[in-house]
């Protein structure tokens, strides 16, 4: 069973960078793929960024594709999300999500979810 606790969110003047840690308990973290998803006001939750069990394999949305890079280090236990150019409709609470080995963009193929961070990105 695994337990997940994000932090690293805050507000930022667009351009700038954030980065953002996802805590996870349990032994068994390095079974597991991860991903990050957002969600804004009135929206539903969205793919952002997955991360193979392994880490060799790292798959993104096209809206931050080249700005965004997920990671992991499984003797941490803990996956990030470097966040840079960031824009206005960055804007959302970013949830860190687990997965037992293969990864997805879907919400739903995910089991357990952390509460999220809220990121803010000001004009």
């Amino acid at each position: 069973q695994v337990q997940l606790v994000e932090s690293g969110g805050g507000l930022v003047q667009a351009g700038g960078s954030l980065r953002l840690s996802c805590a996870a308990s349990g032994r068994t973290f390095s079974s597991y793929a991860m991903g990050w998803f957002l969600q804004a006001p009135g929206k539903k939750r969205e793919f952002v960024a997955a991360i193979s069990w392994s880490g060799g394999n790292t798959y993104y949305a096209d809206s931050v594709k080249g700005r965004f890079t997920i990671s992991r280090d499984n003797a941490k236990n803990t996956v990030y999300l470097q966040m840079n150019s960031l824009k206005p409709e960055d804007t959302a609470v970013y949830y860190c999500a687990a997965k037992p080995y293969s990864g997805s963009s879907y919400v739903q193929e995910y089991d357990y979810w952390g509460q999220g961070t809220q990121v803010t990105v000001s004009s």
